[in-house]
């Protein structure tokens, strides 16, 4: 069992969050370079991949603060789903962090995980990717467009920039940054 944390003060009762798994809780770059590590590779050196910076302690916080109701949502074909599988059970993802392991979820296609956020519930999502945020128009309330953007991007007035986890956790009452200054 997970200590909780004394700073949760809010619960986001009857709310629920939606994760996307690259790029947001499996980390963008390795060494300043893009991390390509899932992408055409053993299972080995997929494993390797890092976490975001402070992918799993906020995600602990979430789960506590969100009383369980947060998913994780990821577009991919079934040898990047084998690999996610092995890298959340790898970085002992679900111990860490208290995310249910039933509470994952895989699609095909970009859009469809605007399906599946329809079936779930889901308020809140994160992802890399407007084109991945503008089907949910509609179904999720609240949008957030996680990490650094291409240059020229310009962001929707619907959807919350977050450069980081920090950021994320930012847009919570209640929650406090588990990450320091």
């Amino acid at each position: 069992m997970l200590p909780r944390f004394k700073h949760v003060e809010k619960k986001m009762n009857g709310q629920k969050l939606g994760l996307d798994f690259g790029k947001v809780i499996m980390g963008a770059t390795k060494n300043g370079r893009a991390d390509t590590s899932f992408l055409g590779t053993t299972f080995a050196e997929a494993m390797k991949s890092l976490p975001e910076e402070g992918a799993i302690e906020s995600t602990r916080q979430l789960v506590e603060l969100f009383s369980g109701d947060v998913w994780i949502i990821s577009k991919c074909g079934p040898s990047v789903e084998n690999k996610t599988k092995g890298w959340l059970k790898h970085w002992n993802f679900y111990e860490k962090t208290g995310l249910s392991r039933a509470k994952v979820r895989f699609c095909r296609k970009r859009h469809h995980k605007a399906g599946i956020c329809r079936q779930l519930g889901i308020t809140h999502f994160v992802d890399d990717r407007l084109d991945v945020l503008i089907p949910m128009d509609g179904i999720v309330s609240n949008r957030y467009l996680f990490g650094e953007q291409r240059k020229g991007t310009e962001i929707p007035a619907w959807a919350t920039a977050v450069g980081n986890w920090r950021q994320l956790l930012e847009q919570f009452p209640g929650s406090h940054s588990v990450l320091g200054p």
